[in-house]
């Protein structure tokens, strides 16, 4: 025997006009008795309605649907809508209606828990946050004082930067060359095998150049660190400038040849396209881009005090939390391994909050305002890297910019000459692997490898991430090991290495 709710009773209102001359509306109800047995409907005869519905219990409000709308009685109602009010609580909450309906999962159970909104859970994580880094702060205040100091990362000697900072200002004449001999290939006045020659020398002498200059001078490590990621990315942009170039000769040509004409080539070498590439946030070049509309200035404003901000929390920190730690530290190789764990799973937050902030300085705050003040229209400079289920996604989304670079010149490439998709990876790896270590080892006069082998070692975890992505479909186990590996183990690890290969360095010299 079925047990259904009872009816809803029906609600009609009729209205009146008194000799006041305002209209009001008196309330009444009227409903069948319930009955026990089969399914009970409502007959609700409303034209909004329009015929039979079954009622649930979460559709009856009584206190709205049988309140009074008159002025009298103060919003109680008046005799009728008093009835009405009663007649639905009689029928409505009787201990025969249903109380289970639906087959349903708890909120935290495994089929169900993606499908739930954890706002809260997310504000009571973001409440402990706050409570358990501002105890953190005053116990290293109270501790330590403040150690706000620019000793380690800025020279104390400036003008032995002096040699670094006019190596930046001349590394602009690299892309010129590199336009010099687009020009010349496009005249027909040297070869394309001689033009690949010379952007091979070109681009490999703006790197060395740089490099030999920061292992003449002992100049500090930021200002070193500053300058090779300068280099680098003068780099790629002349890879991409001469690669590109190349290809649209090789379509001119062809096309060319197809039309049985002799026509000179008419892709275009412009030197205004070449000068916004080298400013754009971009690491691809094309004649054109997609351009905005307009410069939102106060938007630009908004951006630039963010990364003031920022930037000085990351500082802070470093200053405050991370150089402690190191500094009390010993060699993570050459320690006890219990000691040097606590010190990784010590240095492991800092450090996590120093690259999270730097990742928001520059590929949202620092590129959106670049693009903003070029106009610059693809502003996809990362994707959702955070949800990576798989090293490999994460690679994919974390830097857009380096990605759509090794897609364009490195992986297809390799593709297209026969060579295999798993080698080609190995090779789009292995040149990020090295400029990794040129960025960091040369500014810091040391070549232990730490961090080539550390993006190295990021191959092997592809392929494990990858299985384990198609051992259990769905999952977040991938995203688990991912934020594991990168924060909590290999980050601190490479500071702590470097830190103290550095400080053995400076200890001998002096």
């Amino acid at each position: 025997m079925a047990i259904t709710e009872p009816p809803e009773p029906t609600v009609v209102t009729e209205a009146t006009e008194t000799t006041d001359g305002i209209r009001r509306r008196s309330v009444a109800a009227t409903a069948s008795p319930p009955s026990i047995g089969g399914t009970e409907e409502c007959k609700d005869d409303s034209p909004s309605n329009g015929g039979d519905r079954v009622v649930d219990e979460s559709d009856v409000n009584p206190r709205t649907n049988f309140e009074s709308t008159s002025g009298d009685g103060g919003g109680r109602g008046g005799d009728d809508g008093g009835q009405g009010f009663e007649y639905a609580i009689k029928y409505t909450y009787r201990p025969s209606a249903p109380a289970h309906r639906k087959i349903k999962e708890s909120p935290l159970s495994s089929d169900a828990i993606f499908r739930q909104s954890h706002a809260g859970l997310f504000n009571l994580c973001v409440v402990v946050l706050v409570a358990v880094n501002s105890r953190l702060i005053i116990e290293n205040l109270m501790k330590y004082g403040l150690l706000i100091r620019a000793g380690f990362w800025f020279s104390s000697k400036s003008l032995r930067d002096w040699p670094l900072f006019m190596c930046g200002l001349t590394l602009p004449l690299f892309p010129l060359a590199a336009f010099m001999i687009e020009k010349l290939a496009q005249g027909h006045r040297i070869s394309d095998q001689v033009a690949v020659l010379l952007h091979t020398l070109n681009a490999g002498i703006s790197v060395l150049y740089p490099v030999f200059v920061i292992l003449r001078c002992d100049s500090a490590v930021l200002f070193g660190v500053a300058l090779m990621l300068f280099a680098c990315t003068m780099w790629l942009k002349l890879v991409s400038y001469a690669h590109t170039n190349y290809d649209m000769r090789a379509i001119t040509k062809a096309s060319a040849k197809e039309d049985g004409s002799s026509a000179e080539l008419h892709y275009d070498v412009n030197f205004r396209s070449l000068v916004y590439f080298m400013l754009a946030p971009t690491l691809c070049y094309q004649p054109s881009y997609p351009r905005s509309t307009h410069i939102r200035k106060g938007w630009v404003a908004r951006q630039l005090v963010k990364l003031v901000i920022f930037t000085g929390l990351m500082g802070f920190i470093v200053e405050q939390y991370i150089n402690p730690i190191v500094q009390n530290s010993q060699h993570p190789l050459k320690a006890n391994l219990l000691y040097a764990i606590e010190r990784v799973l010590k240095l492991s937050v800092p450090n996590l909050y120093v690259w999270l902030c730097m990742f928001y300085c520059f590929f949202h705050l620092w590129l959106n305002i670049l693009a903003e003040l070029l106009k610059f229209g693809d502003r996809e400079f990362y994707k959702d890297w955070w949800n990576a289920r798989t090293f490999e996604e994460y690679w994919r989304m974390w830097n857009m910019p380096v990605h759509k670079w090794m897609v364009r010149h490195i992986y297809f490439p390799c593709l297209r000459n026969g060579i295999p998709k798993g080698v080609a990876v190995l090779i789009a790896f292995l040149i990020s692997a090295i400029f990794h270590e040129l960025c960091i080892a040369v500014p810091c006069h040391i070549f232990k490898l730490w961090a080539f082998l550390g993006i190295m070692f990021q191959v092997p975890l592809v392929l494990i991430t990858n299985y384990l992505q198609r051992k259990f479909q769905n999952s977040m186990v991938g995203n688990m090991i991912f934020w594991f590996i990168f924060s909590i183990f290999g980050q601190p690890m490479c500071v702590l290495l470097y830190y103290h290969d550095l400080m053995n360095r400076k200890g001998q010299l002096s």
